[in-house]
């Protein structure tokens, strides 16, 4: 079968580190599910957020724009309902607006945080987003179609059960779908959140996947301890490995009603998260703004990437070209027999021939991903990384061959200055290519405390103040 009349499952999880899944070599980590999609399907080993934060990586990857572009830099804080909120991507084409143009029928279930969650979007047949950006499992509430629910259920079951019922109720329609199932797993809260059948394995983990460094140097402290951390390590891993598990279950029933409606030959599912996280690797709890400096570490800023789509796709097959998130709406596109070219505009490309064939309709392109939040800018080759902040440093350099771990930095090194000044230049020039100015992170006040409102009109009080010791 072609792509043109397939459906369309993405699914994201939320805070999950590339490390997170069984698929990518993690031994301690329980993902039957995900880890059967990625024999089914094809596995991404170097796939990258626009931004090591919820809500612009999650813009960058409905729009393909950089947030110096779609101008969410942070993670948007509080609710986001009633007549004062805002659509953040209302003035920009996005993947789901393509999709309702094509003839997709299209549904939401969980997570939004990119302003009026409790409004459908256009081309949603079905809406139920939650309330703001996180939740805690078992108090949420979600807007079903404009009207608020409060629901005490465990949220990533109310979510997945949702979406399951979503695909229940296209059975017989002539249209394809395209489902969002957008978890808040594996957010916080960690610790005594999750169902006791999915904690009770990790209780004898020894958890050697994410070793409890000594804490990071750019920790941000509120009340003298650090912001961010957790009071007991061990029991927020065991929360934060039954989240994954408990996700990775729930991802399991939905992916049974297509077998069951016998349409699984019919549906590309797409499985991502939103941006990376840390549990105790580099010495903190958290993703890029898990510091100040904001971070990008590879934990932060690359995420586990798995996409099936049986006939068209082939089996068991892993890449480890670097890509981007800024990628995806191309890509999903043409894969569909759709024109990409709308989402090719500024920085991402397709790669649908590269999950076809193992082939790149563009050979000449580098192999090298950008990525930016705020003042913070990343380059990143196979060989090596430059992280530049201004005007607030420090500038990094790792030797990725040598220092996979990035470990040493070595920006001042004299040794390496050739190295710094070409991967300077080419992420100026990058960036002054795919940026606007009016939306440009570089000159905007983002220290990782939230975006309040849309840059529009006040773009130096769109954010709030950092609430540290000594702030």
């Amino acid at each position: 079968m072609t792509g043109s009349r397939r459906n369309l499952i993405l699914i994201v999880s939320d805070d999950q580190g590339p490390w997170a899944l069984g698929a990518a070599g993690n031994a301690e980590i329980c993902t039957p599910v995900l880890d059967g999609l990625a024999r089914r399907g094809v596995r991404l080993e170097r796939f990258f957020c626009a931004s090591p934060v919820c809500s612009p990586a999650r813009a960058s990857l409905l729009t393909g724009q950089i947030p110096s572009t779609h101008g969410v830099h942070d993670y948007l804080g509080g609710a986001h309902v009633g007549p004062d909120s805002r659509d953040y991507l209302r003035d920009l084409p996005t993947l789901t607006d393509a999709l309702a143009d094509a003839g997709y029928r299209l549904g939401l279930s969980g997570k939004w945080h990119l302003g009026a969650s409790d409004v459908p979007r256009r081309g949603f047949v079905h809406w139920y987003a939650l309330e703001g950006g996180g939740s805690p499992y078992h108090d949420a509430v979600m807007y079903r179609d404009g009207t608020a629910e409060h629901v005490t259920d465990y949220l990533t079951d109310v979510i997945a059960d949702d979406a399951a019922a979503f695909i229940d109720a296209e059975q017989g329609q002539d249209a394809p779908f395209f489902l969002a199932i957008n978890f808040t797993a594996p957010h916080r809260p960690f610790a005594g959140e999750h169902p006791e059948e999915f904690t009770a394995l990790y209780r004898d983990c020894a958890f050697d996947t994410c070793p409890q460094e000594t804490p990071h140097p750019w920790l941000q402290t509120k009340d003298g301890a650090p912001i961010g951390g957790e009071a007991d390590t061990r029991e927020a891993l065991i929360g934060y490995f039954a989240s994954v598990t408990a996700m990775d279950a729930a991802i399991g029933r939905v992916l049974e009603r297509l077998r069951t409606h016998g349409i699984e030959e019919d549906t590309i599912v797409v499985f991502l998260s939103d941006n990376g996280f840390s549990c105790g690797q580099h010495g903190f709890w958290g993703k890029g703004n898990g510091t100040f400096p904001m971070n990008m570490y590879d934990e932060s800023v690359m995420v586990p990437f798995l996409i099936s789509a049986p006939g068209l796709l082939p089996s068991g097959t892993v890449h480890d070209q670097l890509l981007s998130a800024y990628d995806l709406p191309a890509t999903l596109l043409d894969l569909i027999d759709r024109d990409p070219a709308v989402f090719e505009e500024g920085p991402g490309r397709s790669f649908a021939d590269l999950l076809r064939d193992g082939t790149t309709t563009d050979p000449d392109r580098p192999v090298v991903v950008h990525s930016e939040y705020g003042p913070a800018r990343m380059i990143r080759t196979r060989e090596r990384k430059y992280v530049h902040r201004a005007p607030y440093g420090p500038h990094e350099l790792y030797d990725l061959v040598q220092d996979p771990q990035e470990r040493v930095n070595l920006a001042e090194d004299p040794a390496h200055a050739d190295d710094v000044a070409v991967l300077r230049r080419l992420l100026w020039e990058w960036f002054a290519a795919h940026s606007t100015e009016d939306a440009d992170g570089a000159a905007l006040p983002v220290m990782g405390s939230g975006q309040l409102r849309p840059l529009d009109g006040d773009p130096l009080g769109a954010f709030d103040e950092p609430d540290w010791d000594g702030a």
